[in-house]
C-alpha cells in the first residue's frame, strides 16, 4: 500500500487518536471497507496509522460511535505536494520558467561547422544553408532533418563530391569531399600489375615495372600484365609496377520489360499536420481535419525535444501528406526494346569505373512473354584491367 502509485496521487494522511476502545474503533475502520497501516500503539490510550486521504469522510462516521478524540498529524502524497507548491507559486513558477528557456535554448541552432572545404567551397555552402534555412540561431524545429539537409546540399552544389552532416547538442558538423580535391598518394609495396578479367590489349601507359603483354594481345585473368621485378641476375630488383592497360572486354546482360505496368505520381496537393508525442501518446496542434485523399504518401518529420545533452521522451512531428495518382505506361515492342536497351546500358555504366566507355552493343535475343520484352544484350566495352598484386618477398 505504501508504494501504491494511486495512493500517492490521492493523498496520505497520519492520524492519531487517543482515548478508549482503541481496537475496537481500528476495526471498525477495517469493517467499513477503509485501508489503515502503519498502526502504532504510542502509549496505553494512543495509537497512530496512515490511512488514504480519501476516506476522512468514512474516518469521521465511524469516529460518531466512539469516545476518543481525531488528530491529523501530517499529510503526504500529491495533493499536499501541490498545496505547498502553491504557498510558493513565485519559487515554483521561477523554476517553471528557468526550465523552459533551458530547453529552448537547448533546441536551438548555435554552431555550423565546416570541415575539408576550401574557403571559396564553404562560402558557398553557408550561401546555400542559408537559403535553406540552416542558420545559427533558429530552431531547430523548424528546419528539415538531417538526411534532406544532406540531400539537397549534395544536389545544389556541382563542385562536391560527397558531404556527411551531422548534429551534435546544437552544432550542426558537415564533413565536405570536393571534386577537385587532388587524390591522395597511395603508398603501395612492391607488386605487378595482373588483369582483372579476360581482355584484347587496345592501349598501355607503364610508369614502372616491366612490360609483359603487348597491344592487340589477348590476356586471360590474374594474368601478368607488368612485373614488378627488373633487371636480370644480380641487378634484378624490385619495384611497385604502375600504369595503366586498358583492354578490350565483353558483357552480357539481360532484362525484362513489362509491355504494361503501372506509375505513380504526384498531383500536388497536400495537407501538413503538426503533432506533439509524449512517449506513445500523440496529440494535433495544428492541422486538424479527416484525410480525404484516396491516395497519397507520407512524409514524416521528427523533431524530439532536447534538455542540454539529454534527448527528452518528447517530440514535435511533421507529417506531410501528399496526394498521388496512379497511372497507367503501355509500351509498343519497339519502344519497350529501346526501353529495354537504355536500361541494360544503364545498369552496366553503373557497374563500370568513370572512365571505362561501352564502344558497341549487340541484341543477341529478344522475344515476347508473358506481357513482357525480355531482351539478351552484349556490350563491348574498354576499360583499364590492371590491378595490383603484391609481392611477397621470398616466394
Amino acid at each position: 500500500m505504501k508504494n501504491h502509485w494511486l495512493t500517492f496521487f490521492g493523498g496520505t494522511v497520519k492520524v492519531k487518536v487517543q482515548g478508549g476502545g482503541l481496537e475496537r474503533f481500528i476495526n471498525a475502520l477495517i469493517r467499513s471497507n477503509m485501508s489503515v497501516w502503519n498502526v502504532k500503539r504510542q502509549g496505553s490510550d494512543t495509537i497512530t496509522f496512515m490511512m488514504r486521504l480519501d476516506d476522512i469522510s468514512v474516518l469521521r462516521k465511524v469516529k460518531r460511535s466512539f469516545p476518543c478524540k481525531l488528530s491529523f498529524l501530517r499529510g503526504e502524497g500529491a495533493p499536499f505536494l501541490l498545496k505547498r507548491s502553491m504557498k510558493n507559486a513565485g519559487f515554483m513558477l521561477g523554476i517553471l520558467l528557468f526550465f523552459v528557456i533551458i530547453t529552448i535554448l537547448s533546441n536551438i541552432v548555435w554552431g555550423i561547422e565546416i570541415k575539408g572545404a576550401t574557403p571559396q567551397t564553404e562560402h558557398s555552402i553557408r550561401k546555400q544553408l542559408d537559403r535553406m534555412g540552416v542558420q545559427v540561431g533558429k530552431s531547430q524545429f523548424f528546419m528539415k532533418d538531417v538526411e534532406s539537409i544532406q540531400r539537397e546540399l549534395s544536389n545544389s552544389l556541382d563542385n562536391i563530391t560527397w558531404v556527411g552532416v551531422v548534429l551534435k547538442g546544437t552544432t550542426y558538423h558537415f564533413q565536405v569531399v570536393e571534386k577537385n580535391a587532388p587524390e591522395k598518394v597511395v603508398e603501395t609495396g612492391f607488386q605487378n600489375l595482373i588483369a582483372s578479367k579476360k581482355a584484347t590489349i587496345v592501349k598501355m601507359f607503364v610508369e614502372e615495372g616491366q612490360t609483359m603483354v603487348s597491344v592487340h594481345d589477348n590476356v586471360d585473368k590474374g594474368q601478368v600484365l607488368v612485373s614488378g621485378y627488373i633487371g636480370k641476375d644480380k641487378h634484378a630488383k624490385l619495384v611497385a609496377s604502375k600504369g595503366e592497360v586498358w583492354g578490350q572486354t565483353w558483357y552480357k546482360s539481360s532484362v525484362e520489360i513489362p509491355l504494361e505496368s503501372e506509375f505513380h505520381v504526384l498531383t500536388g496537393k497536400e495537407k501538413i499536420k503538426h503533432t506533439i508525442k509524449l512517449w506513445n501518446w500523440e496529440f494535433p496542434i495544428w492541422g486538424f481535419g479527416d484525410n480525404k485523399m484516396k491516395e497519397h504518401v507520407e512524409d514524416k518529420v521528427k523533431h524530439p525535444v532536447k534538455f542540454l545533452k539529454w534527448t527528452l521522451p518528447i517530440s514535435y512531428n511533421k507529417t506531410t501528406i501528399r496526394e498521388e495518382e496512379t497511372g497507367k505506361r503501355t509500351y509498343t515492342k519497339t519502344d519497350a526494346l529501346r526501353e529495354g536497351k537504355e536500361l541494360a546500358r544503364n545498369s552496366l555504366k553503373a557497374q563500370l569505373d568513370k572512365d571505362a566507355k561501352i564502344i558497341d552493343e549487340k541484341v543477341l535475343h529478344e522475344k515476347v512473354e508473358n506481357g513482357k520484352v525480355v531482351l539478351s544484350l552484349y556490350f563491348q566495352v574498354v576499360e583499364n584491367i590492371a590491378i595490383g598484386q603484391p609481392i611477397i618477398q621470398g616466394d
